[in-house]
C-alpha cells in the first residue's frame, strides 16, 4: 500500500486529508493558487494532461511528483525537472540536546514565513500555504529564525515540508528541534513523517538520516507552466 499512496503522494493528498484545498475533477485536481502549485493525476496520462491544461489558466506554474520520466506534451512548458529524495521516518531519530521555545504559527505570521522562505527556498510557500497546519516556528526578538511545518498528508502519511532556517543563525540546531517536534505530533498521531529533498542537498539529507529518516525513492519533480491555447 505504501507504493500506492507515496509513489503520488500529491494525488492521495487531494483525495484525503487536503481535498479541501484542492479542487479539480475525479482524474486530475489542483490546489488553489494562493495555496500551492501543486497538480495531481491519478494516472499520468496524456488525456490528463490535457485536463490539467483546461482546468488551470495560461501562464500558471504547476508542479508534479512522479518517481517515473513523464512525456510532457508539447502545450506545457518544462521549466525544469528537479530530481529529490523522498524518505520516510523509520526512527530513532537523534534527540536535540538543546532547548528553543517552539510556537505556533498563525496566519498573522505569514509575511514572515513567506519572507522567510524566499530567502532560504525550500520550496513553494504563498499567501495560504499556512492553511496546510501544523507549522511551527522559533523567534528571537520578535524575528521568525526558523521553521517547519506539514504539507501534503496523503492518508496516513504525513510531509514535514518548509524546513528553513534564516543564514544568519545556522548551526544552533533550530531546524532539528523543529523536525523533531513535527516527528513527534506525526507519530503521536498514529501516523508516518515522510519528506523530500534535493538530491544534491547532502547537508539535509545527513540531517534527515541522523533524525530517523531513511531514503525510501528518487523522484522527479517537474516544473511546468501552461502555454497559451
Amino acid at each position: 500500500m505504501i507504493d500506492d499512496i507515496l509513489d503520488n503522494p500529491v494525488w492521495n493528498a487531494m483525495i484525503s486529508s487536503n481535498n479541501k484545498l484542492a479542487t479539480g475533477n475525479d482524474h486530475v485536481k489542483i490546489f488553489q493558487q494562493d495555496v500551492g502549485p501543486f497538480a495531481g493525476m491519478k494516472n499520468f496520462k496524456r488525456e490528463s494532461f490535457e485536463e490539467l491544461y483546461d482546468l488551470v489558466p495560461t501562464g500558471r506554474i504547476v508542479v508534479i511528483f512522479t518517481p517515473v520520466y513523464l512525456d510532457i506534451p508539447g502545450y506545457w512548458k518544462m521549466i525544469e525537472v528537479i530530481n529529490a529524495l523522498q524518505m520516510t521516518f523509520e526512527g530513532p531519530k537523534q534527540v536535540s540536546n538543546r532547548h528553543h521555545e517552539i510556537v505556533p504559527l498563525e496566519k498573522s505570521h505569514a509575511p514572515q514565513m513567506i519572507a522567510l522562505t524566499k530567502l532560504t527556498n525550500p520550496g513553494p510557500f504563498l499567501q495560504r500555504t499556512i492553511e496546510f497546519g501544523n507549522y511551527k516556528g522559533i523567534f528571537l526578538s520578535g524575528q521568525l529564525l526558523s521553521m517547519a511545518g506539514q504539507r501534503l498528508h496523503a492518508w496516513q502519511y504525513v510531509e514535514v515540508s518548509a524546513v528553513c532556517t534564516h543564514p544568519d543563525h545556522t548551526g544552533k540546531g533550530y531546524s532539528k528541534s523543529l523536525i523533531n517536534n513535527q516527528v513527534d505530533l506525526i507519530v503521536g498521531r498514529g501516523e508516518i513523517p515522510f519528506l523530500h529533498v534535493k538530491a544534491e542537498n547532502e547537508h539535509a539529507i545527513d540531517l534527515y538520516k541522523h533524525l530517523g529518516f531513511a531514503v525510501r525513492k528518487v523522484m522527479n519533480i517537474y516544473v511546468l507552466q501552461r502555454k497559451s491555447a
